[in-house]
Parts: C-alpha cells; structure tokens; sequence
C-alpha cells in the first residue's frame, strides 16, 4: 500500500516521463491489492496505444521498471489510456459470449482470432463458469488463438 505522499512522487515520475516524449496526459492513480492503477488521458491517445495496443503494453513494462527501480520495492502496474483496456476487455467477454452462443445453438467449435495471452486469458476465465462450452488455446505466437467448443 502506497501512503499519499508515495502516489504523489510517482505521479510527478509518470508526468516527467509522459513529459520527456513531448506528450501531455492527465493521471489518476489509483491502488488495488498490489496494484497500481494508472488512468491516463490524451488528446492523441493512438500513438500511445499503438497497433492492438502493443505500445500500450510496451509503455507499462518501462514504467513498471522505473517505478519498481526508483521506489525501490516490487509492485504490479495497469497502465490504461482512454479507457482502452476496459473497452477492449469489454468487448472480448462479449465476443466470448457471443462465440459461446453460437457454439451451443450449432454444435460446432469456433475458432477465435489471433490474441495475446492477456486477451486470450480473458476470454478462459469469461466462459469458465459456462459448463456447455469449454475452451482451449492453440497454435503457435503470434497466431495463438482460443478454440471454443460444445462441451461433451
């Protein structure tokens, strides 16, 4: 757990950070269990997204390694700009609905497309409690990808 004055040097980290790549974000910082919850806004929030969100990724393992160095002790960081990651968890639990559905009502398996271990581990845990469909992950990064299936 972070006291205020804690969360008030690494918000003015995050901020020289931001500032150092020439952007201008707002920061919410919140803490939960070990984890620290970044809220950024931006008017450009895209370049700082990325391609499926792989800059975003990026952005939270650099800031996680200067956070954990300059504060010396281990902590968790999410990292989410616009709302990008509630969106887009949003949307793969109702694409994994969805893909459950029709898997019960054909009776035939659904293949998903390409995700990252994140996104895919969403969508195990969304359909863990369905107990007509089970799922499976298959392939080979980056093509790795979650098969849905009528349960036997």
């Amino acid at each position: 757990m972070f006291k205020k004055q804690e969360l008030n040097k690494i918000k003015k980290e995050i901020e020289e950070f931001f500032k150092k790549m020439s952007f201008e974000v707002e920061i919410v910082l919140s803490f939960q269990e070990e984890t620290l919850r970044i809220d950024l806004r931006s008017e450009d929030p895209r370049v700082l997204i990325g391609e499926k969100g792989k800059i975003l990724v990026d952005l939270q393992r650099i800031l996680k390694a200067i956070l954990n160095r300059k504060f010396e002790r281990t902590f968790f960081i999410d990292l989410d700009i616009n709302d990008y990651k509630k969106k887009k968890i949003r949307y793969l639990k109702e694409l994994a609905r969805e893909a459950a559905d029709d898997v019960i009502l054909t009776k035939k398996e659904k293949v998903l497309p390409p995700m990252s271990a994140y996104e895919r581990r969403i969508v195990h845990l969304e359909l863990a409690n369905r107990r007509n469909v089970t799922t499976q992950s298959i392939g080979e990064e980056p093509e790795r990808r979650v098969v849905i299936r009528p349960y036997p």
